[in-house]
């Protein structure tokens, strides 16, 4: 018997991308001959392979549902998209044997839990603190072509481990975490620059800082947490740090010994009516903990809620409102 869910409504797609940790999503039109071509071999997998809020299979009309199509960027179909935890995890056309290996994939991991939910070890459920209520992870929006950052050490990670989902090796126990640099350092002060452009224009209502620098004895300077963040939203590029001084900021944020929490991550609540449309964000790693000359980041999450898709030919200033 079909397990496969029709979609009939944004909110209804929504709640599901809320409540079930895996989302197989269809993109069809009762049109299309490829959509009736590939329709078996996704029901025998929906079939095979649902599992109550852990793997649901949906199937989302684009002639009906235009709005969610338009979301999520589908102009052809048929259009195959696995959200994990309501994250954009893989997109697949019309390719009978690929959707089979990444949803077959995709399901081995959520029920072995090696790489997936179980564990945490592949997934961002490494971290400790929650999402706020209401709101979801929306760090896969981030345009990673587009980043930028100013001031970071070469010998280690590059700007887009910090997006990485995967939990950072000096979390990870029993493994070499000297050969794995997956973290980002400043090169010649405390201070680090960051740009974020994103796909779609964003509500942010917090950011999740995750930094953890070894004891003192490992090297004689040891990298510290971030102290002061200055935070520019709509900013069509990077800031230069003499440009900074210039610009007020639209929130400043000084963290605190007691706001990182066990797994070296801070909780940077924003000034939520001052991020209602924000299509990137500029990032102003001021000053280090204890007055450090270096400064590290590990991970960096944005959460919040997506809207409206963007041109990502043209990152236009979007006046505050």
């Amino acid at each position: 018997m079909s397990q496969t869910i029709q979609i009939t409504s944004p909110g209804q797609f929504s709640d599901l991308l809320k409540s079930s940790r895996i989302v197989v999503t269809d993109f069809y039109a009762d049109w299309c001959g490829p959509c009736k071509a590939l329709a078996p071999i996704y029901e025998k997998l929906s079939a095979s392979l649902s599992r109550p809020n852990q793997i649901t299979f949906v199937k989302i009309n684009t002639d009906t549902q235009k709005e969610i199509a338009s979301n999520y960027a589908v102009t052809s179909i048929p259009t195959f998209i696995v959200f994990k935890q309501g994250n954009v995890v893989e997109k697949v056309g019309a390719d009978a044997q690929k959707l089979q290996d990444v949803v077959r994939k995709q399901a081995s991991e959520a029920e072995g839990g090696a790489d997936g939910f179980a564990s945490g070890s592949g997934s961002s459920d490494w971290r400790a603190t929650e999402i706020p209520k209401g709101y979801k992870d929306v760090t896969n929006e981030v345009d990673v072509k587009g980043l930028d950052l100013m001031n970071a050490n070469s010998e280690f990670g590059g700007v887009r481990t910090l997006f990485e989902d995967s939990k950072p090796s000096a979390l990870a126990k029993g493994k070499a975490m000297v050969d794995k640099k997956d973290w980002v350092e400043s090169d010649t002060d405390e201070q680090l620059m960051l740009f974020m452009p994103f796909q779609s224009t964003l509500k942010v209502h917090t950011l999740q800082i995750t930094s953890l620098p070894p004891t003192s004895e490992d090297d004689q300077e040891v990298p510290m947490r971030p102290r002061t963040l200055k935070i520019y939203p709509n900013h069509p590029h990077i800031i230069g740090f003499e440009e900074a001084d210039g610009i007020p900021a639209t929130q400043t944020i000084i963290l605190e010994a007691n706001d990182w929490d066990s797994t070296g991550t801070a909780t940077v609540a924003l000034r939520f009516v001052k991020f209602q449309h924000v299509s990137s964000l500029v990032l102003f790693i001021v000053d280090a903990d204890r007055q450090g000359d270096k400064v590290r980041i590990d991970r960096l999450r944005v959460i919040g809620d997506s809207g409206e898709k963007r041109d990502l030919g043209k990152l236009e200033k979007i006046e505050d409102h």
